[in-house]
């Protein structure tokens, strides 16, 4: 398979960009090719100075970068030799299997809903993480950051998108999809929440076991945990913020270690019709690598395909 790579992409591009690239070369195949988008002089110099040798790569010259702070659909338009949108460019004429970026992830939504597109039936895409559970094994929280104002029909479609996740990568069988809420009782929460539950109860598409709390998140009671890009964030943040105060004072839980975002690479971008992940912006190496390898399980478990049969089914039933 061909595993695309935004090299200028992130706080610490090219450098962290191209030692997490090299560090991948360990666990990839002989059939895996990576090919590296970005300044074609750059990312040769790196390698050099790495003393690793060039033609292990696929390299693509495209020079310019989508900075974090530059609005996405601008950039994409008026900077058509950056990585993104090269990226995804090739994605979409089927050059690479699968692309990753640790770079604007308005880009990366952008990008990938013009140019591979949503899954026929899927109305918003969402974008999820794993979590580490206390006896072992990890769930999916969903969404994080891709949709703030999701309406309880996306928040329906998350469930499926999740269950899905979890039953093929995470391999989950029939995975346990709840809503996160502020209560575990049936009419719990906001109008959206109790919109939301409504529609998820005793529904044939996943296996739904009702609210869950957010102190529930690491008990093992769920599989699948779906909210919000806006709840989704802050909880994420907040444990990535927890994470990093236990670091600082140098204290050593292997339970707390878990929950590194080092060790999950990226963020799956779920609902798209090819196999998309978007890092962290402050990835280290190690994070690079993580999100190569999660790319290449993605593309290798036909995640795609499997969502457009259950969202071909999905569309079916509601006609």
């Amino acid at each position: 398979m061909r595993i695309g790579l935004d090299i200028m992409g992130g706080d610490f591009a090219p450098v962290n960009t191209i030692k997490g690239a090299i560090l991948a070369l360990d666990e990839l195949t002989p059939k895996d090719v990576l090919v590296l988008l970005g300044d074609e002089n750059v990312i040769r110099q790196e390698l050099r100075a790495a003393g690793v040798c060039e033609d292990l790569f696929f390299i693509v010259d495209e020079p310019e970068c989508i900075r974090m702070e530059e609005k996405p659909l601008k950039a994409l338009q008026e900077k058509p030799r950056a990585g993104i949108t090269a990226g995804f460019r090739m994605l979409a004429a089927g050059e690479i299997d699968a692309f990753a970026s640790a770079g604007n992830s308005g880009a990366m939504l952008a990008g990938a809903v013009r140019s591979v597109q949503c899954i026929p039936g899927v109305v918003r895409p969402c974008s999820a993480t794993t979590l580490p559970q206390e006896e072992g094994g990890d769930c999916l929280i969903l969404d994080i950051g891709t949709m703030p104002d999701a309406k309880p029909d996306v928040l329906f479609q998350f469930g499926i998108l999740g269950s899905i996740y979890a039953q093929y990568i995470l391999k989950k069988d029939k995975p346990r999809v709840c809503l996160l809420n502020v209560g575990t009782e049936d009419g719990k929460g906001n109008l959206q929440c109790q919109a939301a539950f409504h529609l998820m109860k005793n529904n044939r598409f996943f296996h739904f076991v009702g609210n869950m709390e957010p102190r529930d998140l690491f008990k093992n009671k769920a599989d699948v945990f779906v909210t919000d890009g806006f709840v989704g964030n802050i909880v994420i943040k907040e444990i990535e913020t927890f994470y990093r105060l236990i670091q600082k004072r140098n204290l050593s839980d292997a339970f707390m270690d878990r929950m590194n975002y080092e060790l999950y690479g990226g963020s799956p971008l779920l609902g798209v019709n090819a196999p998309v992940i978007l890092g962290h912006g402050i990835s280290s190496a190690l994070a690079i690598k993580n999100m190569i390898m999660q790319t290449k399980k993605m593309h290798e478990s036909r995640i795609s395909e499997r969502l457009r049969e259950i969202f071909y089914e999905y569309a079916d039933k509601k006609e």
